[in-house]
Order: C-alpha cells, then structure tokens, then sequence
C-alpha cells in the first residue's frame, strides 16, 4: 500500500479497544476501486489500537494511513469533530464516519461517495431502515429500541429521516464548514441527531442509502444506557433551542 495521488476523501474511524478489527478494517478501505485515506482517532486505547496503526504507518501505508491520539475516553461526537477537524484542515472534499468493527461493510463507502460526488447530495446516511429493517445479528431489544428511537426522534423534530441514529455517513466538506462544529454539543447518539438534524436546518440535502448493518463479531460494543438517556433529552432539547437559533445557510453556487 504505497502512497497514491490524494485521495478526495478520509475515512474518520474512532476506536477505543479495537485491537481485533482495526488492521482489516483499514485494508479493507483500502482495497476499494476508489482511493480514500483513512483517520484513525483512537481515544487512549489500553490494548494497544493506536501501537497496530503506527506499524501499518510505518511499514506499508505511508501517506494514507493518518492518527490522531487523545487521551482517554472523550466521547464519540468529540472523537469526530476532531477528525472533521482535522479533515477540513486538509482540504479532503468527502468526509466519511464509520466504526471499526465491520457493523459496517466497507464497500458501501463507495455507495456513499457516489450520492453526494455523482449525484449532487451533501450528506448520504447508511440507513438501515430506510428499505425495512436491515440488521443482522442483534438481539431483538435492541432493534426494536433502535429503530423506534429513530420514530421518536422524527416525530420530535420533524426530520424526514428514517435512521436518524445513523453513524455511518458521508459528508462533503462545505457542510461541515459551514454548520459550526464548536456549536455541536452532544457525545453520543444524541450526536448523531444532532449533526443530521443541523445539516437540515441550515438548507443542505441530506440522503439515504440503504445498508445492511452487522453486529460486530469481535471486540465489545461501547454503548451504555447514559448515551441512550442523552438521546431521549437531548432530542427535546435540540428541537427546543431551534426555536430561538439562527442556522447558517448552504451557499448558493
């Protein structure tokens, strides 16, 4: 993997504890027809996450392969502001999230890329209930939960969104330029939410492309019940202080 022509896009990855998946996850990338570079922001991980990204920086992944260090857990929304950050800083024109443990399929940044680079959208979402429910191998509960969450927060905020939770998501840079990223408050799904909601509000279009997601089969889940919580508030919240906000608009090319 020597170095390409800049790539157009990054792939921003937080991990925390993701020693079993990180290095495939990033070949994977990688290994697409189209060239992305890829930002590791790994959040102080005890099993040595960030040790694994250093080798492949230094042995075949030059150029390609970037990270971002930080100290302890700071939280999913700041783990990604930081690497949007640090994307807009160099210029990429295509801003993607994803998680590191193959929930989900590498291949579909390609599907997201072309929604926004081909067909003119500024935010392509992942979704995985825009075409049914496209997920395999949670329990029950939880899909359940998740997908009467993203209800919730439709009906809430009035987002014609099918999966507001989504976190696999591409973003050209002009929205994240203009939407005001210090402004963005939440950490966990309430995150999500928030960046979804307020690339709305401020006139950009935002898609859906379907997905299938995959619960991860190695490493452990890092979601607890008080980023649940944050959700279920934060979306009353958010909505709440649209009423008195004035949003910045998408520019008129």
């Amino acid at each position: 993997m020597n170095a390409d022509p800049k790539a157009d896009g990054v792939v921003i990855i937080p991990t925390y504890n993701e020693k079993e998946n990180i290095e495939a996850i990033i070949r994977a990338v990688f290994s697409l027809s189209h060239p992305f570079d890829v930002l590791v922001v790994d959040d102080g991980s005890p099993d040595g996450t960030a040790t694994l990204v250093k080798r492949l920086q230094e042995r075949e992944c030059a150029g390609r392969l970037h990270l971002i260090e930080r100290a302890g857990k700071q939280g999913l929304g700041t783990a990604y502001i930081t690497g949007f950050k640090w994307a807009i800083e160099r210029h990429y024109d295509y801003i993607f999230e994803m998680d590191a443990d193959f929930s989900h399929n590498p291949k579909d940044l390609l599907r997201l890329y072309a929604a926004c680079a081909v067909d003119g959208a500024d935010v392509a979402i992942g979704s995985r209930y825009i075409s049914g429910v496209n997920v395999i191998n949670w329990p029950m509960g939880r899909v359940i939960m998740s997908y009467f969450a993203s209800k919730y927060v439709r009906i809430v905020t009035g987002l014609k969104i099918a999966d507001t939770t989504a976190g696999f998501v591409c973003y050209r840079r002009e929205v994240l330029e203009t939407i005001g990223l210090d402004k963005i408050h939440f950490k966990g799904y309430a995150f999500q939410i928030e960046m979804k909601f307020t690339s709305c509000r401020c006139g950009f279009r935002v898609v859906e492309v379907p997905i299938v997601f995959v619960n991860r089969e190695l490493g452990v889940s890092k979601r607890n019940r008080s980023i649940v919580g944050e959700a279920v508030w934060g979306v009353i919240r958010l909505k709440l202080s649209s009423w008195f906000k004035k949003y910045p608009q998408k520019k008129n090319l």
